[in-house]
């Protein structure tokens, strides 16, 4: 599959609410995935990428999302997360804007680089 089908299905899944499936499926083994910030910010391999979800999950409500693309260029696509979600942390309900950047070799996503709207 190109480029342009891995990131068209990996969004659908995304937009189903499949993120885990998404990324079994499209994740390298030595996937790489960066936060610009906490306690996560550089997760390697799959386990520690999966791990980083599961403690997403956990710590977050979430009450919506929007998912828009994917945009693709070369061996890197983009898909905008928007999210409404109460931190469990502190309580406070927030909108969360993220631009994800992902790169593929091989037929799986090698990096997943996050961008956060400040």
């Amino acid at each position: 599959m190109d480029i342009t089908g891995i990131a068209k299905d990996f969004v659908t899944l995304c937009k189903a609410g499949k993120f885990e499936e998404a990324g079994r499926k499209y994740w390298s083994p030595d996937v790489v995935s960066r936060e610009p910030a906490g306690p996560m910010m550089e997760a390697r391999g799959i386990p520690a990428v999966a791990a980083k979800g599961e403690w997403w999950n956990a710590n977050h409500e979430v009450h919506g999302f929007e998912i828009d693309g994917p945009y693709v260029s070369g061996d890197r696509f983009m898909v905008r997360f928007a999210m409404d979600i109460t931190p469990k942390a502190d309580g406070k309900r927030v909108k969360m804007d993220e631009i994800a950047v992902y790169q593929v070799a091989g037929g799986k996503i090698v990096e997943e680089l996050s961008l956060i709207h400040i």
